[in-house]
């Protein structure tokens, strides 16, 4: 029997919508059959299961072919079927989803439908995107059920005739039209069928390879020119049972590792690993991998892809992992992660952050256990965990809260500390007259190795903080940690790094360092440069060049792009001290020089040195300091 009738939707612009712009992507039609088809196919191994079909269920797959002379795209399965009744009611009223009837019918049964994608009416229409006609051919596994047949040419009519299909299940045939034609290349269909059905649960064919036949040991069998004998088999494009679907119980570290490689064919090995697996109050499983980051900052993010039961949704996952661990990679599956109505991205829900504090809490707890179980191979990987772990105390204090113990500083020796040694180690030599402690730190050692030599003479320890977090790190700790200031080594001049109340007197009388400061002013001429006179050790550096704390960090944070009010001002220019230190017999001898051309040139030289020991001494200026060194020296 022939039956003609209409596509039951509320106005007439709801089709051309859905069929244009519901879709931002054209290649999701693939996703979008492919998943309904395992749905069916999973349909029926449901009913099998409970007794409701005691029919074969024969090899259960997935089957996408081209066919370039056709123009048509085919996607099979030997799922559930469907009656002409349920064509109608399934595929023509849009809004309506098999997938929820199915799951009702039969919770009592004990299956809470989690294998269930679902869905087909909606997500069937984007067959449209690409084609100018759809065909089903569909015969329904209840008995007695007669063949169907659904043709549509993309407008409101339908039609739905008998057809001849003998085995149960359903064929989508998609006439692709001429503005889509690049997807009946099999490149094409190959490589949406890998991004999307990957992972899906049940077997995707699509076109076949050769494969080499073996004997009952698992030798190659040859022919009698010593050649392998091959034959053509189905070409499964996905792995119907991912990693991230079985127990943890049963897997081993190479598992873990031969899945990284699958999803990441090129990096290197992970730190390590964590296996999601929950069920209440929210489903999510999946696997987090911590990847090897040097200390530039590699933003190399969407690395995490984010599935349903085993259908890719999208690798920008930032409302549901947290913004510190973005740079992880890895795989997230969860059916309770809200999507939109073309699944393409994810909405704003109570779940998702729920899920978002739970992976954080996971992470944090699988740190907590290494360090303490394995402190040493801990410490070996802090080159990469450190980002994390940083850039987590900066962004969420519930993960400080946790991280405070795990937390690593190194010293310029390569000693690592948690907070709470480090204060131990240091309290007895670096606490100042108001009781702070002070945490030396250097953001470049070679650059800033005569400060570094002036610190270590008063026995002061100087953490290395070179990485491109180190500068917001400094200021969160300064935040959390009482008492404790941070200064890097190059802040100040020695003495004033960690201020004691004692103080060295000055060699030079009130009058005579006016005197100098005069001349050194004259000498160096720049605004910028602030001169002022301190009574240093006489083995000191004669001219020390000062960029303070709040400056420098005001300066770096602008490098950064951001943290401060005073981004706004454009760029802050170095605003240096120079000091003087008036114990250096050099100072006495610049002093006492009677021929002023002479002593200012004493002077520019003196301060000149300073700036070379800052690597501010370039260009001109550096060619005139080394001529002028020859000079005086000859």
């Amino acid at each position: 029997m022939q039956e003609k009738g209409t596509i039951s939707i509320h106005t007439e612009n709801i089709f051309p919508i859905i069929k244009k712009f519901l879709y931002s992507d054209h290649e999701i039609f693939i996703r979008e059959l492919v998943s309904n088809a395992v749905d069916a196919t999973q349909k029926l191994n449901r009913l099998a299961s409970i007794g409701e079909y005691k029919g074969e269920l024969g090899e259960q797959k997935v089957v996408v072919k081209v066919d370039k002379k056709k123009k048509t795209i085919t996607v099979s399965d030997n799922g559930i079927g469907m009656t002409a009744e349920e064509i109608k009611k399934y595929i023509n009223q849009i809004a309506f989803s098999g997938a929820t009837e199915f799951i009702e019918k039969y919770k009592d049964k004990g299956d809470n439908g989690s294998q269930i994608i679902g869905m087909f009416g909606l997500g069937f229409y984007s067959a449209f995107m690409v084609s100018e006609k759809v065909e089903i051919i569909t015969k329904s596994y209840q008995e007695g059920a007669e063949a169907a047949k659904w043709t549509c040419d993309g407008s409101t009519e339908f039609e739905i005739t008998p057809s001849k299909k003998t085995e149960i299940g359903t064929d989508v045939i998609l006439h692709i039209d001429k503005d889509n034609k690049d997807f009946l290349e099999d490149y094409k269909i190959s490589e949406v069928l890998r991004k999307y059905c990957k992972f899906l649960p049940v077997p995707i064919v699509f076109g076949e390879k050769e494969e080499t036949v073996k004997d009952e040991k698992g030798e190659a069998l040859k022919d009698d020119k010593d050649n392998p004998i091959t034959k053509k088999v189905d070409d499964v494009i996905n792995n119907p049972k991912p990693l991230w679907t079985k127990s943890p119980s049963e897997l081993k570290d190479e598992d873990y590792l031969n899945f990284y490689k699958e999803l990441y064919p090129f990096s290197e090995d992970p730190l390590f690993w964590i296996h999601l697996n929950v069920d209440y109050p929210f489903n999510l499983t999946g696997i987090l991998y911590f990847p090897k980051i040097k200390d530039e900052l590699e933003f190399n993010r969407n690395k995490i892809q984010l599935y349903s039961r085993q259908v890719f949704i999208t690798d920008e996952v930032k409302d549901v992992v947290p913004e510190f661990l973005m740079l992880l990679h890895g795989v997230i599956d969860s059916p309770d992660i809200p999507l939109n109505v073309s699944r393409s991205y994810l909405q704003s829900d109570a779940n998702v952050k729920k899920i978002n504090n739970h992976i954080t809490k996971k992470v944090a707890d699988k740190l907590g256990e290494l360090f303490k179980k394995e402190r040493a191979s801990f410490e070996k990987k802090w080159e990469s965990l450190n980002l994390f772990v940083k850039y987590g105390i900066i962004a969420d204090e519930k993960f400080y809260e946790k991280a405070k113990d795990f937390t690593l500083l190194e010293n310029m020796e390569g000693k690592f500390f948690t907070l709470d040694e480090y204060k131990g180690h240091v309290e007895a030599n670096q606490k100042d007259k108001d009781g702070s402690i002070v945490h030396l730190y250097t953001t470049d050692p070679n650059k800033q190795d005569a400060y570094i030599q002036s610190a270590k003479n008063k026995a002061y320890d100087i953490l290395k903080f070179t990485g491109p977090l180190d500068n917001h790190f400094i200021n969160a700790m300064e935040m959390k940690l009482e008492k404790t200031r941070w200064k890097r080594v190059d802040a100040d001049i020695v003495d004033k790094l960690v201020e004691k109340d004692e103080k060295s007197e000055s060699v030079l009388s009130k009058d005579d360092e006016e005197k100098v400061k005069k001349i050194f002013e004259d000498a160096i001429n720049d605004k910028n440069f602030t001169v002022q006179l301190e009574p240093l050790a006489p083995d000191e550096i004669p001219v020390t060049l000062i960029l303070p704390e709040f400056m420098r960090r005001m300066k770096d944070m602008q490098k950064m792009g951001g943290g401060s009010p005073y981004m706004m001002m454009g760029n802050l220019p170095d605003q240096f001290n120079a000091v003087i230190n008036s114990n250096h017999p050099m100072i006495s001898k610049i002093l006492n020089t009677e021929d002023e051309a002479r002593q200012k040139e004493l002077a520019v030289q003196t301060y000149e040195l300073g700036l070379l020991s800052q690597n501010l001494l370039t260009g001109n200026r550096l060619t005139s300091f080394i001529k002028r060194s020859v000079e005086l020296i000859g």
